[in-house]
């Protein structure tokens, strides 16, 4: 069996308690709050159950062999197999989607979930996006498992 195979059980289960967690978190406080207060509580959650998350982690892109810190910021990462991209905003769009896709890519992870909490119903701002690693090689570079060149300061 396959790696990835291997741990998309882990996946599912991860991201099936991170939505309960979520829709907790909803049903407590409402819609209308900062991004921020909706990440700290998710966060207090999932500690709460023994889930390992990583808060706000930066993501390097490797081009031509060095790591550039290009500003990008990973949300959560559950287990540290599933990235979560918090939003509380209107509507999520395409650009929020290909956000997570890229997040995913850069950092090698097959499973994502968006989450806007500016909804009146949370099942209305749930989107989980898998990374089908149509480019394996471009994946590997992206989130540098390549090579190990030295990164910029």
């Amino acid at each position: 069996m396959h790696r990835r195979d291997a741990e998309a059980p882990r996946e599912n289960e991860i991201t099936k308690r991170v939505i309960g967690f979520a829709i907790e978190v909803h049903r407590t406080l409402d819609p209308g709050l900062l991004e921020s207060a909706y990440e700290e509580c998710l966060c207090y959650e999932l500690a709460q159950q023994g889930l390992p998350v990583a808060r706000q982690m930066p993501l390097p892109v490797r081009y031509k062999n060095v790591k550039l810190d290009c500003s990008y910021r990973i949300d959560l990462l559950v287990d540290n197999l599933v990235i979560v991209e918090l939003k509380a905003i209107e509507s999520i769009s395409p650009i929020h989607e290909a956000q997570l896709l890229t997040y995913l890519k850069l950092a090698g992870k097959r499973v994502g979930l968006l989450i806007n909490f500016n909804v009146p119903v949370l099942k209305e701002g749930l989107k989980r996006i898998v990374n089908q690693f149509p480019d394996s090689f471009a994946s590997q570079r992206l989130c540098g498992e390549v090579s190990d060149a030295p990164a910029l300061s």
